[in-house]
């Protein structure tokens, strides 16, 4: 069979829309897409039974409105059309949200998020306390007004790229560009509508389990590996068109093997390290205000 029957074939066996009711994009990839998910098939189903006997134990698990339109516009189930339309239930968890932490209210980033707890859970209440176990105790201060605990992060990254990465560290520098221009989304969204959604849900198991460090985890994994490609940039709109790429391709649709890769890439990466980061970053930061 040439390239093209295969890939012909590959479109006929994957639906055009996802389980999670996204539309696969005009150029994306099915035949590599169905290699890697023939494979990705076994380890999900062995993950599966690893949760399902988990969380039958008697200990659980442990630790080791205003853009309701703009809400994943290429998902089905969020389109006024569906039945039942989830733009309602999006609605009804921000609302109660922004009424039990009237400190945070509502910030945009919180709906992407939201959503994609309401796809997974399909139940308004579990959402909204995964969405106060987020945005209330694992990202402090990332949705409040002045947002200093996200402002801190993105400095928290640029002293690991410098720390781990000094090449990375020097071309950023050298074109004076701001870290919050490239990862800004990372950040708020929590990498939805970033990388691929089997990916972020990988990613975001770690992150209710092990804390915010995953961002960092994620964040220096996908810049190390594209480092050099990132380093051929020879301006601004280079660097930043540089950096939207590398959240694309094989690297990170093949979630289990990307997975393995943000233990093992980043290297070590305290809490201490990061605590003491944090403390230093967000004392400039006060300092500049």
């Amino acid at each position: 069979m040439d390239p093209a029957e295969r890939a012909q074939a590959a479109r006929a066996r994957v639906p055009r829309i996802d389980p999670y009711g996204f539309e696969r994009p005009e150029d994306f990839d099915y035949v590599a897409y169905e290699e890697f998910f023939s494979t990705y098939l076994v380890i999900l189903t062995k993950r599966a039974i690893k949760w399902s006997k988990l969380l039958k134990g008697s200990g659980g698990v442990r630790k080791s409105v205003t853009d309701l339109n703009r809400t994943f516009p290429d998902n089905v189930m969020f389109r006024k059309t569906a039945d039942p339309c989830l733009q309602k239930t999006l609605y009804n968890v921000l609302l109660a949200y922004g009424l039990h932490n009237q400190d945070v209210g509502y910030c945009q980033g919180m709906n992407f998020i939201a959503g994609y707890l309401i796809l997974i859970t399909k139940n308004e209440e579990e959402s909204f306390w995964l969405l106060d176990a987020l945005v209330g105790r694992i990202l402090p201060d990332y949705y409040s007004p002045a947002m200093l605990g996200l402002k801190t992060d993105q400095e928290v990254l640029a002293e690991l790229v410098r720390m781990k990465l000094p090449a990375v560290a020097a071309l950023m520098d050298g074109h004076g560009v701001l870290w919050t221009l490239l990862v800004s989304r990372w950040f708020i969204c929590l990498f939805v509508d970033i990388l691929p959604v089997e990916t972020v849900l990988r990613i975001w198991d770690c992150l209710f389990n092990e804390g915010s460090k995953i961002i960092f985890r994620v964040a220096l994994t996908l810049i190390k590996q594209h480092q050099e490609f990132i380093l051929e940039a020879r301006s601004v709109p280079d660097i930043c068109d540089k950096f939207k790429q590398i959240t694309k391709g094989d690297f990170v649709t093949e979630c289990h093997t990307f997975m393995q890769k943000i233990f093992s890439e980043p290297g070590s990466l305290s809490m201490t390290t990061i605590s003491r980061l944090r403390e230093s970053c967000r004392a400039t930061l006060q300092a500049q205000s």
